[in-house]
């Protein structure tokens, strides 16, 4: 297992994530994403640990607050040393019917930071992401709450998700012109089912040095190895929730590409698909969760799986994002300038 720095911090983390989002659902949305339980939970926390993982998300809204409870139960059932964990967790879905009990406002934020501090049993959060992007809110607000977190001690680093590259580079403007606690990492879908990040996210990261954490590696299941262009072995979570939406076409292509590259390597294809996020320069950790420790097993050896060149490109090569503007136009007057830094 190798440890990253998150993004311009010195935090160091895993560069697999155990994601947490299947503890504690019962029903609707939350059952169908993962009904595991205190038990079951330990178990897959104890396998993360010792295959060195130090790293877990988590968020308040994940099945109404019992993945945190959970989570925070886990750790003190094995005895985890707290310098040992780095715990994330989010914050802006709504967790109660008032009109307050939402969003990225100076309340819930505060009040959501507590709620969530003693459902995992601790005294500081180490990475408090803003789940969302909230119109309603003034970034400003948003920002100020967080660096108010980070000075009362209950928060240590802070992050977004799921916000697009203007917001985010507003945000860091805003936090260096009033300096504010800087934003060290972004949440974000990334597969080779879906590179939408490529075209304005990864670019804005890189120049910024915030570090990335991808959510749903494997496309909710969809690059698992367990779907076929002829439909033959649709089974998993994908039947009953068919979430993130994704081409479905690429992702096929990339299936046949990482199914080729899995029988040379005598791997798993959800490892290749793995593997490819771990080679990607502006990755930190790949999110991994699992309902069963021999699927958390099976993620965590594609940390031993390496692509080569050729492997690399030829998946590239078939999940290709189609030219967008401005990128072509980008590329095309500024190339013979980049050329002359390389």
């Amino acid at each position: 297992m190798r440890y990253r720095r998150l993004g311009n911090s010195g935090l160091f983390v895993s560069e697999l994530c155990l994601g947490t989002m299947t503890f504690g659902g019962s029903d609707g949305m939350w059952g169908q994403i993962g009904q595991l339980q205190q038990e079951e939970a330990d178990g897959l926390v104890r396998t993360a640990l010792d295959a060195g993982i130090n790293f877990i998300d988590t968020a308040n809204v994940y099945a109404n607050g019992r993945s945190e409870a959970i989570l925070g139960q886990s750790l003190r059932n094995l005895g985890v040393t707290r310098e040992d964990v780095v715990i994330a967790t989010k914050v802006m879905g709504p967790m109660g019917e008032g009109p307050n009990a939402r969003g990225a406002s100076r309340g819930h934020i505060m009040d959501q930071a507590k709620a969530s501090l003693a459902r995992l049993q601790l005294d500081h959060i180490d990475l408090y992401q803003i789940h969302g992007f909230d119109p309603a809110t003034p970034m400003i607000e948003t920002l100020e709450a967080l660096d108010t977190l980070v000075r009362q001690g209950l928060v240590r680093y802070v992050g977004l998700s799921n916000w697009a590259a203007w917001q985010i580079v507003k945000a860091v403007g805003i936090a260096e012109a009033r300096r504010l606690m800087p934003i060290v990492s972004l949440q974000a879908h990334y597969t080779l089912a879906g590179r939408d990040l490529e075209r304005e996210i990864v670019p804005m990261l890189q120049s910024e040095d915030i570090g990335l954490m991808v959510w749903s590696p494997l496309a909710g299941g969809f690059l698992s190895g367990k779907y076929d262009r002829d439909g033959k072995t649709a089974e998993g979570r994908r039947v009953e929730f068919d979430f993130p939406p994704i081409n479905k076409d690429r992702a096929y292509d990339a299936i046949e590409v990482m199914r080729d590259i899995a029988a040379k390597k005598g791997c798993s294809i959800a490892q290749v698909a793995l593997a490819w996020l771990l080679q990607q320069n502006a990755v930190t950790s790949v999110i991994v969760g699992a309902k069963r420790i021999d699927q958390l097993d099976d993620n965590i050896g594609a940390t031993q799986v390496s692509l080569a060149t050729e492997e690399l490109d030829a998946l590239d090569k078939v999940t290709e994002l189609p030219a967008e503007y401005p990128g072509w136009m980008l590329e095309r007057q500024g190339g013979y300038r980049a050329h002359m830094i390389e």
